[in-house]
């Protein structure tokens, strides 16, 4: 079959009917219940007494000749016998003994005598009753056969691949149903266009990509890209997770790889899609299990099938994973993962048309300012945006709305960011009062500093583990940070704690998280940014320890010395913005009263409120 021409398809297999097996359970159990019956039930047997009561052999004989029985039946040693009001009594007699010589003969009585034949009875019951255990016991046998059958074949088929084929007929994903990532489908573009057409690349010596990674944080949409790519392809598409290789028996993640790898080859051209991949692509030599567990071995049986002695084959590798630098560096050489493809987070253009696709096909109420909340999203991936129309959605069904409307895509935006609004948590009027204060110390600092976002919202509802916030919404995305910016944001983020120590003469725990921010801000600029004058250009990494993956233990390229001037610089860089700060609220005490104690009222203060206080 020439290069680059896929095989005919195969008929899709049908595993057999089970009928035959549910019939021949079926039988059984009816014998065991049958033989059940029988043994535990002897009255009710063929030969039984139904509920006939048993009386002297003479008592029976005085009843018939006084009459008392309607009719008298002769079952074998048993005979019965039933008056007019339906009473059944029985008398055991010897067999040697007829009717005549027991004196059930005369003609004169008018009761009717049936002898019964007990012959075919007594031969099912004795057949039943030596036949049935056998057959019990044959039946048991052949069942523990069949169950120690599927077992071997489980055992066969324990190191085959647990891929699932992805159905290009059915919900198709192509490029136009990925919102963004322009770049990253430029780049995805030529892989499809190889698998389409290959001899327009043969012919002039390119060859196919081995591999392809795409990068990204969780929620970007890999995943997405991936089924589009094998939407747009239309060639059968693996897929399989990096954590299925990996099981508890060495050598069954390796046999996966290589069935895997097979099945791909035979269906050729193809893609397979390993998602998560860092689940057994991280460096080798560094597991706690040496250099022959488990791992280790799926992971070169992987780079052997991606870079192996075969080359012609048609088979292209997409993987996924948000952890690039745990990666095996020879998982990331040219000829295994040729193309590395990172995914950002989206721009404001980008979550604009994101927030479009995954409105598409919903009831939307007219006059939506998309744009204004793409802008509200800063840091929101796809999955993120797809979560706040997902919940606006549901709220305007709570609310027996029939379209979405705006102000269920802004609460959304806040129930995502912070959590659910907390109506149960019950804030004291002293306990309010700090909280509204100290979120108007955020504002009027951030308002009053160039380097801070314009303030979009204040609030003092509880959301999540927050008793209020402040919304600070960039009009442009940035990407270069400048000292001046970082410092203005440390100034707003001790706005809050400041605001309470002027006001009130004490600080509370409400500023622990600002805090903790504005000191992880001031480190970054002295140990990765080089914004010290002390310590000049110079980057102090510290590395933490991973559990599997390239470090075993905490470890730093600097000195104790270092370490002492590294926190006297982020104590000094707090220290100048607080005095900062400090000024601003002192300077704006009359205004920030004012706000404080409209907020208290209000609850909400949005931007338009605000900005008009200035």
């Amino acid at each position: 079959m020439p290069n680059g021409t896929p095989p005919p398809p195969r008929p899709q297999y049908k595993p057999p009917r089970k009928n035959g097996n549910s019939f021949t359970y079926v039988v059984l159990f009816a014998l065991i219940l049958t033989f059940a019956y029988y043994l535990f039930n002897p009255q009710g047997g063929p030969n039984g007494n139904g509920l006939a009561e048993e009386i002297p052999l003479n008592t029976f004989i005085a009843s018939y000749e006084a009459r008392d029985y309607k009719s008298i039946e002769v079952k074998g040693d048993k005979i019965y016998g039933e008056n007019e009001e339906g009473t059944r009594v029985y008398a055991v007699r010897p067999l040697t003994d007829g009717l005549s010589e027991l004196g059930l003969s005369d003609p004169k009585n008018p009761t009717e005598i049936k002898v019964v034949s007990t012959e075919a009875a007594a031969f099912w019951s004795n057949v039943i009753a030596s036949w049935l255990p056998i057959i019990l016991f044959i039946a048991l046998i052949i069942f523990m056969a069949k169950q120690l059958g599927k077992g071997a074949n489980n055992a066969f088929t324990f190191g085959k691949s647990q891929a699932r084929v992805y159905n290009k007929d059915k919900n198709k994903t192509t490029f136009k149903d990925v919102a963004g990532m322009d770049e990253a489908k430029e780049e995805l573009v030529e892989v499809v266009d190889f698998l389409k057409h290959p001899k327009k690349y043969t012919k002039i010596g390119a060859k196919i990509p081995r591999g392809v990674m795409l990068v990204g944080a969780p929620g970007t949409g890999k995943t997405l890209l991936a089924r589009a790519v094998a939407g747009e392809a239309n060639v059968p598409f693996f897929s399989i997770s990096g954590s299925e290789f990996v099981e508890m028996f060495v050598g069954v993640g390796a046999s996966r790889v290589r069935d895997l790898f097979q099945k791909a080859k035979r269906n050729a051209p193809c893609i397979i899609f390993i998602d998560e991949i860092d689940a057994v692509g991280r460096q080798r030599g560094f597991g706690m299990g040496g250099g022959h567990d488990e791992r280790e071995q799926t992971l070169n049986q992987i780079l052997t099938e991606m870079d192996g002695f075969e080359k012609d084959t048609n088979v292209i590798v997409v993987a996924a994973t948000n952890r690039p630098d745990v990666l095996d560096k020879a998982l990331m050489r040219p000829g295994r993962f040729d193309r590395r493809v990172i995914i950002d987070m989206p721009n404001l253009k980008e979550r604009l048309e994101i927030i479009k696709v995954h409105t598409r096909g919903k009831p939307m109420a007219k006059g939506i300012k998309y744009e204004k909340i793409a802008q509200q999203t800063p840091g929101f991936s796809g999955a993120d945006i797809e979560n706040l129309v997902n919940e606006a959605a549901i709220l305007a069904a709570k609310e027996g709305k029939k379209t979405i409307g705006q102000t269920h895509l802004e609460v959304s935006i806040e129930k995502v960011g912070l959590g659910p609004e907390r109506k149960s948590r019950v804030l004291s009027p002293e306990e309010k009062k700090i909280t509204a204060y100290h979120e108007v110390g955020h504002a009027l600092v951030g308002h009053s500093l160039p380097g801070c976002d314009p303030v979009h919202k204040v609030t003092i509802i509880s959301r999540g583990m927050a008793l209020g916030a402040t919304w600070f919404v960039p009009e442009d995305d940035k990407h270069l940070h400048a000292v001046s910016k970082f410092e203005d944001e440390i100034c707003s983020l001790l706005g809050g704690y400041l605001a309470e120590k002027i006001f009130f003469k004490e600080v509370t725990t409400g500023a622990s998280s600002d805090l903790k921010r504005a000191t992880q801000i001031a480190r970054r600029m002295v140990t990765e940014y080089g914004m010290s004058e002390e310590l000049g250009p110079i980057i102090y990494s510290e590395t933490s320890g991973q559990f599997m993956g390239t470090e075993m233990g905490s470890s730093r390229d600097y000195s104790e010395q270092i370490a002492a001037k590294i926190d006297a610089e982020v104590k000094k860089i707090i220290d100048a913005q607080m005095k900062r700060t400090t000024k601003i609220i002192n300077d704006n005490k009359p205004l920030m009263t004012k706000i404080s104690e409209d907020l208290l009222k209000k609850e909400v203060l949005s931007k338009e409120e605000f900005e008009a206080y200035f």
